[in-house]
This record gives structure tokens, C-alpha cells and sequence, in this order.
């Protein structure tokens, strides 16, 4: 190890760069690109990586979306065309037969209404709700609560609504809870302010009623609108979706090849395939960054046997005074990591740089494209190693051309 530390040593490497100072800088760029393209490609998948996961936020993402719509096929004496309604005896009977497969199962129902406070109204969504919906799209509550099962059970006209719901309908600071608004003519005390949501909420600006209390006053009886079901874990969810639709065709005596009785939107699937997507993504950065790199180190090997072949003359006279093989090799190899390290920390140093730029401009503001795009220090030092790694084997290549310089025919070579 002592050569590292040989002044002539590096008074040589020194001397080598300076005399091909185009040509040194030219293949500096080419490694620092590679290590570039690796750092900025990396940060950019990590940033699009947490913005999935913003958007999803406490959503439970093996969900299922279940729905009625009319008929397409004719089926035991029923005619095309019929119009399906979900009611609690399915709920019954789904819970009952898939009791292992599913986690949450949330019966739903929904209408528009005019919300009415003092002088100011809204058009907004109002759905009837159970407190378990909160355990499958967790509500960031700013004040108050969410239904609990006391409002289902007493049937109470308590209501939750949004921040951008209060803002339009409450004075700013104004403290909400306890205080009465109408949905469709009918009062309601305010019990619960939630967060808008900055990622998926299928039900943006939703005002949440308990389900008992909707059955009465928009009369709708056992019937559903449809229902959220979130499989437990280690479930296939997509097969699941496939059985509980066959169940219900079965129940409401439709055709099984019927593809229009029921409507469904399987999250879980959309969910593995941006999963698979970002894996691929992640891939081919890795793939794109590593030929990259590669393709540098192997310019750093060129210069190094142009030089060498330059410095023929120089090698056999040190030969000649008694230079051995090993000193040589050593000093075109610790050149050649030289070359490659001081790249690579100037490529980090750009990449990191860039990766600030795209947080502080795409990063920011209420829609942002990527978030938080960094890298994490063990796979920049990964990088940097296999950087090194392939320098310094790059480099037995014109050190070992080196070697076999012969001191007679390099002091003859002009």
C-alpha cells in the first residue's frame, strides 16, 4: 500500500493527465454520464414511487368495487334488459360464503343533495355509510369523528364533511362540530371534518351519513348501490372478485356468461400492475445506468492503452533502471481508478444536483409529478464500488500491455 502514498507515483499519474488534458476530460464526461443517468433515474423512480403512495395514501388497495347494471343475456324465463338491485340478503350471503377470503365488506348508498348552512349551500355527494368504511379509506379527521355504531344503531342525523365542504359553507376558524346544516331539507348535526384528500378518494367531497339514517329518509329500503370489499391478506384478489360475481349471478338468477349484470372495478389489479410497472421501470434504469457505466470505463481503458503506447520509450527506460513489472501495473491501474473515482463523485455530485432542481420545481406544489426524489446513500456507494470495481479491472488491461514492454525495443521505438 505504500505506493498510494508515493509522491512520484501520483507526480506520474499527474504528469499523464496534464499532457492529455482534452482527451482526460473527454472520458471523465463519459463515466460521469453513466453514474448520472444511474443517480437521476433512480431518484426519478423513487420520486414517482412516493407519489403512488400519496395517492393511495391509507386507502386499503386490495379493494374491490361491486355494482349492479341491467342484463345482456335472457335467463330462466327473466328477459334481457333486467335491472339488478344489491340488497342485505346478499350481503348476507357473501359474508357467510367468502367469510375467510374477505377483511372488510362495506354496503353503500349514495345521492346527490343541496347542503344548506345559514346563507350558504353546496351541491355535494351524500352517502350512506357504516364506521367500517373508515377502516377501508381512512379519513384524516380535522375535527370531531366519523360515524360510529351508535349513530347505526340509534339511526341519529349526524353528518361528516369535507374541508373544502367546510370552507364553503363555515366562516374561516370558525369551530364546526355541534353545529346543525341541512341536506335535503333535513338537519343534521356536524359531528366530523375530514381532510381532503390529495391522493384516491372515490368519494371527493362526500358528505357521510350513517346508513340507517339514509335507509329512512331517502326510503330506500334493503336495497344497496353497490359495495366496497377488501380481501384479507394472502388472497388472490382478482379471483375473489371473479367468485363473489358468480355468487351473485346466482343469487339474482342471471345467466353466468353474463358480463353486463354486474359491474365491477378491481383496485387490487390496477394496484400490481403500477407495482409491476415501477419494478420494470426500476430495471431498466438499473440496466440503462450499469451500460452506461460500462461503456465509460471502457473509454477510460482506450485512453489508457493510447497512452501507454505513448509512453513506450518512458516505460522501457524505466525498465531499464529497474522498474519492476508490478510497479508499472500498479500505477496504470491506480491511474485508471483514479479517473473512474473522480468521475464518479462529480456524476453523484451532478445527479444529486439535478434531483434537487426536480424536486424544488415538479416536486412542489399542490399536484406534484414526483416526490421526494432521492436515492438512498447505500445504493449511490453500491454504484460508486461497482464503478471502481470496473475501473480497476479495466485497468489490468493496458497495465498488463505495459508489462510487456520490452526496455530494448522501447528505448529503439521513436
Amino acid at each position: 500500500m505504500k505506493f498510494l502514498f508515493d509522491s512520484d507515483t501520483w507526480q506520474e499519474i499527474y504528469g499523464s493527465i496534464r499532457k492529455n488534458k482534452i482527451r482526460t476530460i473527454i472520458t471523465i464526461i463519459g463515466v460521469l454520464w453513466g453514474i448520472f443517468i444511474l443517480v437521476v433515474l433512480l431518484g426519478a423512480a423513487r420520486g414517482m414511487e412516493n407519489n403512488f403512495k400519496k395517492i393511495f395514501g391509507d386507502f386499503a388497495t386490495n379493494s374491490v368495487f361491486i355494482w349492479t347494471q341491467a342484463t345482456d343475456k335472457p335467463f330462466k324465463g327473466f328477459q334481457k334488459g333486467r335491472r339488478l338491485n344489491l340488497t342485505f340478503k346478499d350481503i348476507e350471503i357473501i359474508t357467510r360464503e367468502f367469510k375467510d377470503e374477505i377483511k372488510f365488506l362495506a354496503p353503500r348508498n349514495q345521492t346527490e343533495g343541496l347542503l344548506v348552512r345559514n346563507f350558504k349551500t353546496g351541491d355535494f355527494q351524500v352517502s350512506g355509510d357504516y364506521p367500517i368504511l373508515d377502516k377501508i379509506q381512512k379519513k384524516d379527521l380535522m375535527y370531531g369523528r366519523f360515524i360510529n355504531q351508535n349513530d347505526i344503531k340509534k339511526h341519529t342525523k349526524v353528518c361528516v364533511i369535507s374541508e373544502d365542504m367546510y370552507k364553503q359553507l363555515f366562516e374561516k376558524d370558525e369551530y364546526p362540530i355541534g353545529e346543525y346544516i341541512k341536506i335535503s331539507e333535513v338537519n343534521y348535526q356536524l359531528v366530523g371534518v375530514y381532510k381532503s384528500s390529495d391522493g384516491i378518494d372515490i368519494d371527493d367531497d362526500t358528505a357521510y351519513i350513517p346508513f340507517t339514517t339514509f335507509q329512512k329518509v331517502y326510503n330506500t329500503g334493503n336495497n344497496i348501490d353497490w359495495m366496497m370489499v377488501t380481501a384479507s391478506k394472502g388472497i388472490d384478489i382478482e379471483q375473489m372478485e371473479e367468485n363473489i360475481i358468480l355468487s351473485l349471478k346466482n343469487i339474482h338468477k342471471v345467466h353466468p356468461e353474463d358480463e353486463r349484470a354486474f359491474g365491477s372495478f378491481n383496485l387490487g389489479t390496477q394496484i400490481d400492475k403500477l407495482n409491476g410497472f415501477l419494478k420494470g421501470m426500476q430495471f431498466l434504469t438499473w440496466f440503462v445506468g450499469i451500460a452506461t457505466l460500462i461503456a465509460g470505463v471502457f473509454a477510460i481503458g482506450n485512453i489508457l492503452l493510447i497512452t501507454v503506447k505513448e509512453r513506450t520509450k518512458e516505460i522501457g527506460i524505466r525498465r531499464a533502471l529497474g522498474a519492476t513489472p508490478s510497479s508499472i501495473r500498479r500505477q496504470i491501474i491506480l491511474e485508471s481508478v483514479f479517473l473512474t473515482a473522480i468521475a464518479g463523485m462529480l456524476g453523484i455530485i451532478a445527479g444529486g444536483f439535478i434531483l434537487y432542481v426536480l424536486d424544488v420545481t415538479v416536486g412542489s406544489g399542490d399536484e406534484p409529478t414526483l416526490i421526494n426524489p432521492t436515492v438512498n446513500i447505500p445504493i449511490v456507494m453500491i454504484a460508486f464500488s461497482i464503478l471502481v470495481v470496473l475501473g480497476t479491472l479495466i485497468g489490468l488491461i493496458p497495465a498488463h500491455m505495459a508489462t510487456l514492454v520490452k526496455p530494448i525495443e522501447a528505448l529503439r521505438d521513436e
